[in-house]
């Protein structure tokens, strides 16, 4: 009987988790996906785009639950993840996962970004372990490009 390994890599993780990460999409305006300057790598913000090219949108507490707002959010996690890779080869060059800036596409009367956001950081901490905790701003905005529920950057400390 072979014996049972436990995922210890992050990209080995994301195989148990059931995640191939998509190809890096890019920049859609003047600017880069990310900068490297020393040993940090600032990500520049991302969205949750589908395997298709689409986008998930609307305005959370309106047009989306807090679930589906979360799913938005793990999603663009995944899209960072496959940034990352892009830009470092290996996920393993992560050293850790520093500030995350979370946007949430919602009304005024909106108060749960946190949760929503949850659906980003959750993912980080899955596939980095304690590495991917990390200083966070979950905040809500009147609108969003291509009205997108939600985008997310990050700061990442490299290897």
């Amino acid at each position: 009987m072979k014996a049972q390994t436990t995922p210890t890599t992050a990209e080995q993780k994301l195989e148990a988790l059931g995640i191939e990460l998509p190809k890096a999409s890019s920049p859609v305006a003047n600017y880069v996906n990310a900068v490297q300057t020393g040993n940090l790598l600032f990500l520049a913000g991302k969205g949750p785009t589908k395997a298709d090219g689409t986008h998930i949108t609307g305005k959370v507490g309106a047009d989306l639950t807090i679930e589906e707002a979360y799913a938005a959010a793990r999603l663009t996690g995944i899209n960072q993840l496959a940034v990352l890779k892009a830009e470092l080869g290996s996920l393993d060059r992560v050293k850790r996962v520093v500030k995350v800036l979370g946007m949430v596409n919602c009304g005024e009367d909106f108060t749960q970004q946190p949760e929503v956001i949850n659906g980003f950081s959750d993912l980080m901490v899955e596939v980095f372990g304690d590495k991917g905790k990390h200083a966070r701003a979950a905040v809500g905005m009147g609108s969003l490009p291509r009205n997108i529920a939600v985008e997310i950057e990050m700061i990442v400390e490299v290897e």
